[in-house]
């Protein structure tokens, strides 16, 4: 079982950018497929990100697409998520998530939709904001 630990959030103007980590104990990030989540004040989760290492699979939601990217670092065992020109909009708790295997691009889209993960972190707050 894997056990995830976000950090990184904070407050940033409109515009900026910020780096969210999730680093795990437990298992090897290499044998799950790591997603983002957000859920913003008064609004249900909504999937941000995927991304499965083994096969290359890496998914983005329309509204960080372009903006929003994923990277690994094997040797510490974490997953970052790069947010640029980051809005107003994008203010939310966000979630790291893991599940067991790869998945593809075709069933991303689902597993974001339906946050169809098994393990969970407790979230970074990220405020954006002048």
């Amino acid at each position: 079982q894997v056990q995830l630990v976000e950090s990184g959030g904070g407050l940033v103007q409109p515009g900026g950018s910020l780096r969210l980590s999730c680093a795990a104990s437990g298992d090897t990030l290499d044998y799950y497929t790591i997603g983002w989540f957000r859920q913003a004040p008064g609004k249900t989760r909504e999937g941000v990100s995927l991304f499965s290492s083994t096969v290359g699979t890496t998914y983005f939601a329309d509204p960080v697409k372009g903006r929003f990217t994923m990277s690994t670092d094997n040797d510490k065992n974490t997953v970052y998520l790069q947010m640029n020109s980051l809005k107003p909009d994008d203010t939310a708790v966000y979630y790291c998530a893991a599940r067991p295997g790869t998945i593809t691009t075709a069933q991303a889209a689902g597993v974001l939709l339906l946050g169809a993960m098994d393990y969970w972190g407790k979230g970074t707050l990220v405020t954006i904001s002048s």
